[in-house]
């Protein structure tokens, strides 16, 4: 079994836990996979290969940090369907659900087979600049045009398979899938979603009218963001990535990508344990499994 191993060497618990895997591998006989000089440097027997083929040769792969670091796991895949699990080098996030402490166990898990897989939407962005058209990344999380060069408002026009919305004026706007829903679209005012719903969120930041609210969309419709404003270009973000700027006239499409990601979630996960531990309900459980 080929086990990848992508992890934010900067996490204090980075070091010593990827010595306690390759540790373990060796017991199990597992191969572990690194596309990184850095992490490979730490890992004892591990083998390094390209990151162009990183997704095609591993069976598995553990992301070790936090949900940024899952979200450029997904990158690292570039497609591939091989079940990705969190382990937290941190605070608890949504995406690492597995505490350092239990990295060992959660490899022996993954060799046994004792897992179930899910998954999950990706979006794909295309910018439109003039007669030109480009895929720009698919994210899992969220597609974001935002910030911008002024601290001026701006204005934005929304259509949805082809049909105008309408023209949000505000800081930025945010187009997230249902695993994105807990992240950036969450802390402007979004709903969270289930992550098996079928749907996307379009939410506005710091709308100059209050009447302009999230709306929630079938997961299938083409959703189109204009920019129409000249005073202003705009910071596009995927997954909190830069991708460059935005300026009048410009285009972005949004929709499903073809392919999804797929995750690994170990016996006893429950996201709604999950949810209301990183949210502070009353009533939430205790560590996560």
């Amino acid at each position: 079994m080929n086990v990848g191993i992508f992890a934010n060497l900067a996490k204090p618990a980075a070091e010593t836990t990827l010595a306690d895997l390759a540790a373990a591998a060796r017991d199990l006989s597992v191969q572990l996979v690194a596309c990184d000089r850095e992490t490979a440097g730490h890992l004892a027997g591990a083998k390094l290969v390209a990151p162009a083929r990183f997704g095609k040769a591993v069976d598995v792969l553990l992301s070790l940090g936090g949900d940024g670091t899952v979200l450029q796991a997904v990158r690292a895949l570039a497609g591939a369907q091989a079940p990705i699990l969190g382990i937290n080098l941190g605070n608890l996030g949504f995406l690492t659900c597995v505490p350092d402490v239990h990295a060992v166990a959660a490899l022996r898990a993954l060799v046994a087979g004792d897992y179930e897989t899910a998954r999950y939407p990706l979006l794909e962005a295309r910018l439109l600049r003039g007669a030109r058209r480009r895929r720009i990344a698919r994210a899992l999380n969220d597609v974001v045009m935002g910030w911008g060069t002024s601290p001026r408002a701006t204005m934005i026009e929304v259509e949805v398979d082809r049909q105008p919305v309408a023209s949000f004026v505000c800081d930025g706007l945010i187009v997230a899938t249902p695993v994105g829903s807990t992240g950036h679209a969450l802390s402007a005012g979004g709903p969270i979603l289930h992550r098996e719903t079928p749907a996307l969120v379009i939410e506005p930041i710091c709308p100059h009218t209050l009447s302009n609210r999230p709306v929630v969309l079938p997961s299938d419709r083409l959703v189109a963001l204009r920019i129409a404003d000249r005073r202003k270009k705009l910071l596009l973000s995927v997954d909190g990535q830069s991708h460059g700027w935005l300026e009048y006239g410009d285009c972005l499409e949004i929709r499903q990508a073809p392919e999804g990601a797929c995750f690994a979630h170990l016996p006893g996960y429950s996201w709604f344990n999950l949810l209301s531990q990183k949210l502070h309900w009353r009533g939430s459980s205790a560590d996560p499994k």
